[in-house]
């Protein structure tokens, strides 16, 4: 049976999330089970996952939130295996790594909230965990093309999200791109690397070519601080706009 502490938190999470959602991303529970959540993830532009849509659960242990929601997808999307729980540092995973400070925190920031923005960056990454699945950039676009197909062929996601039953991917809440995402290095359109221009002779003549600056590595290290910073603006402002209501 849920806790008190757990139907106050995530009922509260809950208003929030559809007052305020996050880029990119919405959820709402179950009307029978406040404990699974489900939502919807939109691919960023730029990534393998753009246009994609995406259909997963959050859920939340009866005495949450002393302890760590389980994460799954189950659209298909060439980076998680449908219907398996992922491991991430704020999941069920990795109980020991779980800090209890962080619902109080969801004053401000909600679990929920961290938990979706956290796994679109880590999807958007290469970083190999359990309920990862390996497929080249092409099957992924492939696949974010088939998402909204899937989705609304399955009765589950019909039940939950019959608003979202359309022909066509129908725009979340808050359609902006989170910051963390944003930092990430848009993956190339081309198996084959683009040849340089041969330069002119008038112009480069004698001149010395510069290296090409190497691209950045990306990893959950950088995709956790970059996480954090978001986290921390988005703390600061509502702090701020408690002082001033006082």
């Amino acid at each position: 049976m849920i806790s008190k502490a757990a139907a106050k938190r995530l009922g509260k999470e809950a208003s929030l999330m559809e007052k305020d959602a996050p880029p990119l991303c919405y959820a709402r529970p179950r009307d029978d089970d406040l404990l699974e959540w489900h939502f919807i993830l939109r691919g960023p532009p730029g990534t393998p996952y753009e246009g994609g849509e995406y259909w997963g659960q959050l859920l939340f242990p009866e005495d949450y939130p002393f302890k760590p929601p389980g994460i799954k997808l189950q659209t298909p999307s060439g980076r998680f295996e449908p219907d398996t729980k992922i491991c991430t540092s704020m999941s069920d995973y990795h109980p020991g790594s779980w800090n209890p400070a962080w619902s109080v925190a969801s004053m401000y920031v909600p679990v929920t909230y961290i938990s979706l923005i956290g796994l679109l960056s880590f999807m958007c990454t290469d970083e190999m965990t359990a309920g990862s699945v390996m497929a080249t950039q092409r099957e992924r676009r492939l696949l974010a093309a088939k998402s909204h197909a899937f989705n609304i062929s399955q009765r589950r996601f019909a039940q939950l999200f019959p608003d979202y039953m359309g022909p066509m991917p129908r725009d979340l809440p808050n359609m902006s791109r989170p910051a963390n995402v944003a930092s990430s290095p848009a993956p190339p359109r081309s198996e084959t690397p683009a040849q340089p221009e041969a330069p002119t002779a008038h112009a480069d003549a004698g001149r010395v070519p510069e290296p090409a600056a190497p691209e950045p590595q990306w990893s959950v290290k950088h995709v956790a601080i970059s996480a954090l910073v978001v986290l921390t603006g988005l703390f600061a402002v509502k702090l701020v706009e408690m002082l001033k209501a006082k």
